[in-house]
């Protein structure tokens, strides 16, 4: 969803509606822009045993999506990679739809089965890391990680810890309690728990507790946070790394049955490779990355879309039989690619 905002001066210029599922980020674009809600499944319910749920989110997501591409028709639709949307995405392509799918810039080393099973169906294949492009040869490659060279902003003694938008992760939660409570963390700190876990946490009470906040106060608290605990949500990492905060990753793990598959391990460790934060694996790794964060000077980084903007733009203006209208910065930029594309 961080991603399709960021490309807002892409389809921001045209009609446009968005498909989420109803969590506090969808509900921050839906406050702006035309948003239609449809039922939450993943493929991690099956793995999860919770197939029955899966089965019955699934029908019922079919049938939204069906009165919704009856009633919009859309001409293109960009998907950037959520299972829940996967209806959508097939009823608009048999609905006479361009299709242009983005993998998700968590998939770094291998593809997503969400995208092994769009990829059919796809006009453009946009991949985000050098490594999908030998799975999928036909897709273009647009790598949007950039470091920042600019000040820092100036910071509080807070620490903010989150665990992402659509589930609980205690284990993370926990721990984070128990650092407080031992005077391992003396700053003030906030936590976005997650759903309905607010009552089990309140032994924690000197941490202020929230089930999720909308976009614009998450961006507030970032913007003043020293340190960032959270999971390995690219999501997270990425709007930490922009704000200037000190990020400890912990990525949620399948052998524990908080994920569907370890591509949060993957996620975290091409981060820590390049020096943008620091990884715990578990409760007992957690001090000893706090430490190593603090003592380390903090790195900005964050995804430049300008590249991607500007091949997207260029896609829509030859759909629509458009001159293509790009300002020079975008023009080179596109121009570049093209050539390392050659």
């Amino acid at each position: 969803m961080r991603q399709l905002l960021d490309l807002e001066a892409v389809w921001g210029a045209h009609d446009h509606f968005f498909v989420t599922t109803d969590y506090s980020l969808g509900r921050s674009v839906a406050a702006a822009h035309r948003t239609h809600f449809v039922a939450e499944y993943g493929f991690g319910m099956w793995h999860q045993g919770k197939r029955w749920t899966m089965m019955r989110q699934s029908s019922r997501n079919f049938f939204q999506a069906l009165g919704i591409i009856i009633r919009e028709r859309p001409q293109l639709v960009i998907t950037t990679g959520a299972a829940a949307i996967f209806w959508t995405i097939l009823l608009a392509r048999l609905f006479g739809a361009r299709l242009v799918s983005i993998e998700s810039f968590a998939r770094m080393e291998a593809p997503s089965v969400y995208g092994g099973l769009v990829r059919p169906f796809a006009h453009q294949l946009i991949v985000q890391s050098e490594k999908l492009k030998a799975y999928w040869p036909e897709a273009e490659v647009f790598d949007p990680l950039v470091i920042l060279d600019q000040p820092r902003p100036e910071k509080e003694a807070l620490v903010f810890v989150t665990v992402g938008a659509l589930t609980p992760f205690d284990r993370m939660v926990d721990a984070v309690i128990a650092l407080k409570q031992d005077g391992v963390l003396l700053e003030r700190v906030i936590a976005q728990v997650g759903h309905k876990v607010i009552a089990k946490t309140q032994k924690g009470a000197e941490i202020e507790l929230a089930e999720s906040f909308d976009f614009s106060a998450i961006q507030d608290i970032l913007r003043r946070a020293e340190i960032v605990i959270c999971h390995g949500g690219t999501g997270s990492i990425i709007t930490a790394l922009r704000a200037g905060c000190r990020v400890v990753a912990m990525p949620r793990r399948f052998d524990l049955g908080e994920a569907f598959d370890d591509h949060q391990q993957e996620i975290v460790n091409s981060f820590a490779a390049r020096g943008l934060l620091e990884m715990a694996d578990d409760a007992d790794d957690l001090p000893a990355a706090i430490a190593r964060a603090r003592s380390k000077k903090p790195v900005m980084a964050t995804t430049d879309p300008q590249v991607l903007r500007a091949y997207l733009n260029n896609y829509i203006a030859r759909l629509i039989g458009e001159p293509v209208l790009l300002d020079h910065s975008h023009k080179r930029a596109y121009r570049q690619h093209q050539q390392a594309q050659r």
